[in-house]
């Protein structure tokens, strides 16, 4: 029989080491019907939630009528199920409690707070060592509020810099190399340019579905790559002194869902290089600036449009920022359900967790947090609802999380046991 690749296996050239992602050749012949494949979680807060009434459906269970946001998911109804009056008991404090949504730690507000560790690290600290990075604290417009944080309470700072998480997932050698594969990657030289021999010589090795999966894989490198050369580029040129207004470049905070995109693309392919397996997402929207948003017209911060007071010109903006966030996790949903791992999807195999700390952010509230969890080897198609005046904990849902995982807990932070009503394919 021939000899199966290893999982570890990476296609090596000047600065550069490209992970694979599964293929059917990593099993040997007789276990390529029930190939070992691992579990996965991305967990994304967006610190400055969504409008509750367009996001919260009117009923509940599996026949229950999509609101507007999740008609944007329309596509993977049964591949996710949303969730309504759940929090975090005693997580109060505004703005403060986004650094507690995967810790469920007390009162962030008050001066005595000392945070708890994450559901990541959680996980990282008992299977990290199975990856090349234990887990990956990503942030859109933040490098300090983070999700991630150890088991004696320290945040773990978050990488907001795309081009900056891709060099440590794939080039490696010494600094010289490392900024000549940099270079190249700035003057549109892809990274499978360099290592364009050994990627022919396994093509002819390998099997056609294997040949098929590579060719997706390296397609998609390619995308990202031409993302980041071009966001790169811009960042390091100089803004001319005109009169009219300076256009957004993909460098600044203002582009903020093409941040998100490339930080959704990122997660993806470390996971299909299985580089790790926990990745959390901070998608910081307080200091954000007025945002460059398609076809409409964003006239102030996204923090204040968050405190809209009712206005109708405010709820339209921040809507239409809104269904961006459900557009691009439409598309998150799209490409892991279109990766293949073995006869299961990328999807199938990886825990994603949208939600927020805030149940509605114009009024600080955090109760009644707008949740979804997709994919992951769940029965989906469904809205669970509980109480809005008694919430149901949220961190129920974590430590169901974490038995899919494989791990025995009993409890996660303030859990009172497994989430109800969610049940395992």
């Amino acid at each position: 029989m021939k000899t199966p690749l290893s999982r570890r296996t990476l296609l090596r050239g000047a600065g550069v080491g490209l992970a694979l992602p599964f293929l059917e050749s990593m099993q040997p012949a007789l276990a390529r019907t029930q190939p070992t494949k691992p579990r996965r979680m991305l967990a994304i807060c967006n610190n400055l939630g969504l409008l509750p009434d367009y996001f919260f459906p009117k009923t509940t269970g599996r026949d229950y009528a999509l609101s507007p946001y999740l008609e944007l998911l329309q596509a993977h109804r049964n591949h996710f199920t949303v969730f309504s009056g759940v929090s975090h008991p005693n997580v109060d404090g505004g703005h403060p409690a986004d650094v507690c949504f995967l810790t469920a730690a007390p009162h962030p507000g008050s001066s005595s707070f000392r945070n708890t560790i994450s559901l990541d690290q959680f996980v990282a600290e008992r299977i990290g060592i199975q990856t090349r990075f234990p887990s990956l604290t990503l942030g859109v417009n933040t490098r300090s509020r983070s999700l991630s944080w150890t088991g004696t309470g320290v945040a773990i700072p978050p990488e907001d810099k795309a081009a900056e998480v891709f060099r440590q997932l794939f080039l490696q050698g010494n600094a010289a190399e490392v900024a000549a594969q940099l270079q190249r990657l700035d003057t549109g030289r892809s990274i499978l340019d360099t290592i364009a021999g050994q990627a022919s010589e396994l093509e002819r090795t390998v099997s056609a579905h294997d040949k098929e999966r590579l060719d997706q894989y390296f397609t998609s490198v390619r995308d990202l790559e031409h993302r980041l050369t071009v966001s790169r580029g811009w960042e390091n040129k100089p803004k001319p002194v005109i009169k009219a207004p300076v256009p957004v470049d993909p460098g600044s905070p203002a582009a903020y869902m093409d941040k998100v995109k490339v930080m959704y693309d990122l997660a993806r392919l470390a996971f299909e290089t299985d580089s790790t397996r926990a990745i959390t997402l901070m998608l910081e929207g307080v200091s954000s600036p007025v945002l460059e948003i398609a076809g409409v017209k964003i006239t102030d911060g996204y923090h204040n449009l968050s405190h809209h007071g009712k206005s109708e010109s405010k709820r339209a903006q921040l809507k239409a920022i809104d269904e961006w966030h459900m557009k691009l996790l439409a598309d998150l949903f799209t490409s892991l359900e279109a990766t293949k791992e073995g006869d299961e999807s990328l999807l199938d195999r990886t825990m994603v967790l949208y939600g927020s700390n805030f149940g509605d952010a114009n009024t600080h509230v955090t109760t009644n947090m707008p949740v979804i969890l997709a994919g992951g080897g769940f029965k989906h198609g469904q809205h669970l609802g509980f109480s809005t005046q008694q919430n149901y904990p949220l961190p129920n849902l974590y430590v169901s999380l974490l038995h899919r995982f494989g791990l025995e807990a009993d409890r996660f932070a303030s859990s009172t046991g497994t989430m109800r009503g969610l049940e395992l394919t």
